[in-house]
């Protein structure tokens, strides 16, 4: 089953998984956002908040199903503003332009929610975040997706935003990590032989202080990764809105699996964990609702050299 797209709604797809899956690591549709064709069941498309992250919870109890008992979740989500508008409905972003039976206009909240307010950040980030700790994920960390060149916003009460969040969950208090393979460099000095300091710890030149030796030198280090990571978004000619960066998800599958390791992605796309996968010598299984995406799954799993 390994290096698979199982094609359907990944409610129903991730049950048919017979393979132990190392890690997960996915993008799921942001809320409200996007209509990806499929109005009756589409997540992303629930009336109010609180359904999408139950749908969501339910999507990721799946997961766990299939995870090894030191598995690791990774989940990047961003969030998005409550802006009601008493029609219900916001113009319609497509996801392929093939798709031109889609409807003109996406229902998107119609209804007005008590809780929130009009330019309300909604939270949807924590919100997933604490619902699956409520459901039994250990909640290990928050990482933030600083981008250099976020979409543009026309705003002026507020600072354009320019991060999102990928949260860190793990089906057991004891899980597979491998920080020393996404280790950063570190550059600073140190201090060793030979070279003549006086106590201020500034060079002697007058070798004043001959038996004060430490000199100052370069050296370059391995540190902890950080968990602010600066990835620049690099769309994927004919891929659909939401591609994933490489360069975001690779730290993922490098720290939460080893070599033949199976990746788990249950909204796949375009294809950008499989494709980060095999470059990484791991193997993949990926859920996706539409078919017509396939082709371009396997055109870019078919171009990793061109990233």
């Amino acid at each position: 089953m390994k290096d698979t797209i199982l094609y359907g709604d990944c409610r129903n797809t991730l049950k048919t998984i017979t393979e132990k899956c190392q890690m997960c690591v996915t993008s799921p549709p942001y809320y409200g956002l996007r209509n990806y064709g499929n109005e009756d069941d589409q997540i992303g498309m629930e009336q109010t908040p609180e359904d999408y992250i139950k749908q969501l919870v339910e999507v990721f109890r799946g997961v766990r199903d299939v995870l090894s008992d030191d598995g690791t979740l990774w989940v990047n989500i961003g969030d998005t503003y409550y802006n009601y508008r008493s029609d219900g409905n916001y113009p319609k972003q497509s996801v392929s332009k093939t798709n031109q039976d889609l409807p003109s206009f996406t229902p998107v909240r119609g209804n007005k929610f008590k809780n929130l307010k009009s330019k309300d950040l909604i939270g949807i980030p924590w919100m997933l975040a604490f619902a699956l700790r409520s459901d039994g994920w250990y909640l290990r960390q928050d990482i933030i997706w600083n981008k250099p060149n976020p979409m543009p916003e026309s705003v002026k009460d507020r600072c354009t935003k320019s991060h999102e969040y990928i949260f860190l969950l793990s089906k057991s208090k004891k899980y597979y990590y491998d920080n020393e393979s996404i280790k950063e460099k570190a550059v600073g000095e140190r201090w060793g032989k030979n070279t003549p300091i006086n106590m201020d710890n500034t060079k002697d030149t007058d070798n004043q202080f001959s038996g004060l030796t430490r000199p100052r030198k370069m050296i370059y280090d391995k540190k902890n990764k950080r968990s602010v990571w600066t990835v620049t978004s690099k769309p994927f000619k004919g891929s659909h809105f939401a591609t994933f960066p490489p360069d975001l998800i690779k730290p993922c599958i490098l720290a939460g699996s080893k070599e033949n390791d199976i990746i788990l992605d249950p909204f796949m796309g375009s294809g950008t964990t499989a494709m980060v996968s095999k470059e990484l010598g791991r193997h993949y299984i990926g859920c996706e609702l539409h078919e017509d995406y396939g082709n371009l799954i396997q055109k870019r799993l078919g171009l990793m050299s061109l990233l």
